[in-house]
């Protein structure tokens, strides 16, 4: 198994500047739009990550023609059409691609075989359920609603289906992009998260793709698009970039990340927001939003429910052990659901660097300590990953175990940090 050794960052005057890939929240959805839609879509989006090959590959499993372009993706919507009807797919670890296309698929029709990686088998899908009391018939082939199955749909045709977003909003907003491309729903939402920021997200990127969406409370009606636009431009993932912007307040400097702005469709977003209550200072500049963390001297612990932001759940357990008061974050008990059980891996690391810390049902309590060397246990998981870096960045005295786990959405994040500490 591979390690990574973290290097202490040493602040320097100037600004602290990072490409950051394309953001795969966004990718993702605009590639199911762009494939099953009418038209051919050329989207821009830079560098993008293993969660979008694996989306890529499905695709031309399914026929759908796709190709690189300058500065992008070009991608020939097949209008609701699959071309290849009886397809075997691996959507690997990618739970957008696992998620969106399975939907997707259901709306379109056909016989698919879906498999995934080991990772992602441990993943519920309880979607696959909402599908079934459509009409969908489902074969499983391991654990019920689990990968691997066997889909068969004839469509779906039902006008009304009901998403408990508390188990994931990626099943909402699946629904969401395929109705945006085959036929009218209503979609009933149950949960506490029926107003989650990707919830927000997919509705604002269906809009730029032609498709009309009214909400009534929890319900949303979506008409589909007539056709796709001939380009989309894709963000800069803030959820790659908060792991720099953390550096403005740990280590008091001033970053920037391009492509990054304050009208982003990304919640993450959020994040800055509670740099800035740090007194970071934020500033939107035509390259990217400027975070300037020179006038703080210290920062209090953090007391905020993450329920809308909860990628960001592991930087903020990071920053914690340097605070100056106790961190309580609340709103995240899905994300026990994700890539591992995300609040297990922040207090059994965090106690790993002898920082006191406590699990609850929802989150996570944390206090402020003096981390001691350790190995990062990453449980295959490229947010732990990330987000512990953090800690060695400040210490030095961190390594890192499977740094590859990056490779799911930010390649060369550790590549980028061996340029900053040399």
């Amino acid at each position: 198994m591979d390690f990574y050794n973290v290097r202490k960052l040493t602040p320097t005057s100037g600004i602290l500047e990072a490409e950051v890939p394309a953001s795969k929240s966004l990718l993702n959805r605009a590639l199911i739009l762009a494939a099953f839609g009418n038209g051919t879509v050329q989207l821009s989006c830079g560098d993008f990550a293993d969660d979008t090959l694996a989306m890529l590959d499905c695709l031309s499993a399914l026929g759908i023609p796709w190709s690189r372009c300058a500065n992008g993706l070009r991608i020939d919507g097949c209008n609701g059409h699959v071309p290849n009807q009886n397809a075997m797919l691996n959507v690997r670890s990618a739970g957008t691609a696992a998620r969106f296309l399975t939907v997707a698929l259901a709306f379109a029709g056909g016989s698919y075989t879906m498999t995934s990686s080991e990772q992602m088998q441990k993943r519920p899908m309880e979607i696959l359920s909402v599908l079934e009391d459509a009409g969908v018939r489902i074969n499983y082939l391991g654990e019920r609603g689990h990968f691997p199955f066997v889909m068969q749909s004839d469509g779906i045709f039902q006008e009304d289906l009901t998403v408990d977003t508390d188990l994931s909003t990626q099943y909402a907003s699946g629904i969401l992009l395929a109705a945006a491309v085959s036929r009218p729903i209503r979609l009933h939402l149950t949960g506490s998260r029926t107003h989650g920021s990707y919830i927000s997200m997919t509705l604002r990127l269906i809009e730029q793709f032609g498709a009309q969406w009214t909400r009534d409370g929890d319900t949303i009606a979506v008409t589909p698009s007539a056709h796709a636009p001939a380009r989309a431009e894709i963000e800069a993932d803030l959820s790659g970039a908060c792991y720099f912007y953390a550096l403005s307040l740990l280590l008091r400097m001033r970053v920037r990340i391009p492509r990054v702005h304050f009208d982003t469709l990304q919640g993450d977003i959020a994040f800055l927001r509670l740099l800035e209550e740090k007194g970071v200072q934020l500033s939107d500049t035509p390259e990217g939003i400027l975070a300037d963390g020179r006038n703080v001297s210290s920062f209090t612990g953090f007391d905020v429910n993450m329920r809308d932001f909860s990628d960001q759940a592991l930087t903020v357990a990071a920053l914690a052990p340097f605070a100056t008061s106790g961190t309580h974050i609340t709103g995240i008990g899905h994300i026990r659901r994700q890539e591992c059980d995300r609040i297990h891996a922040i207090v059994s690391n965090l106690q790993s660097l002898g920082i006191a810390s406590e699990e609850e049902p929802d989150g996570v309590r944390i206090t402020p300590g003096a981390p001691r060397a350790a190995i990062i246990q990453t449980y295959d998981d490229h947010r732990v990953a990330m987000a512990f870096s953090l800690v060695g960045l400040m210490t030095g005295d961190i390594t890192i175990e499977n740094p590859t786990c990056c490779k799911k959405t930010f390649p060369k994040y550790f590549e980028i940090l061996d340029h900053l500490t040399k």
